[in-house]
């Protein structure tokens, strides 16, 4: 999973994977080794190599804070899928593809050839490192086509499906 994060209006890019019960961390091509686990709603206590942080998560109106001790940090995290997902749904004429979001397999699908989608309704859903993605159609409209089935290994970016 790759997110954009904003702490204090410097930007950075974090990219998180998970193999077995271990996560691995890349913050702006650097790795770093974490370890964190949710000691109560909200705090997170975290592990940066040899270091150890009590972080409090914290909303207020719409805007996201992290306290690490005492000191207070203004924080956005977006994840760019999202917010393409999002830019290609306020253009609703003609067909979308479905495409897949990362290499994986596809375990089920949901929905039929001419089945009628509201959007933002799964569609199908593809597996990456044991994690299930649910691709989602971007338009209201019908199922024009599903290409793929069933168990197909697909690429990032490969068309699953065309929602007209």
């Amino acid at each position: 999973m790759i997110y954009e994060i904003s702490i204090d209006g410097k930007s950075y890019r974090l990219e998180l994977n998970q193999a077995e019960k271990r996560w691995t961390c890349r913050l702006d091509g650097r790795e770093i080794e974490v370890d964190a686990v949710l000691a109560r709603p909200d705090v997170i206590s975290l592990r940066l190599g040899n270091k150890a942080y009590e972080v409090k998560c914290e909303r207020v109106g719409s805007d996201l804070h992290l306290w690490v001790g005492s000191v207070r940090y203004e924080v956005e995290v977006r994840d760019p899928r999202s917010l393409r997902s999002r830019a290609r749904a306020v253009d609703d004429h003609g067909p979308r593809k479905l495409t897949a979001p990362m290499p994986g397999k596809v375990v089920r699908i949901l929905l039929r050839e001419g089945a009628e989608v509201d959007a933002g309704t799964g569609v199908l859903v593809v597996e990456a490192m044991k994690m299930q993605n649910e691709v989602k159609s971007p338009k209201k409209g019908k199922i024009q086509k599903i290409v793929v089935m069933e168990g197909a290994a697909v690429n990032s970016g490969d068309v699953l499906g065309i929602v007209e």
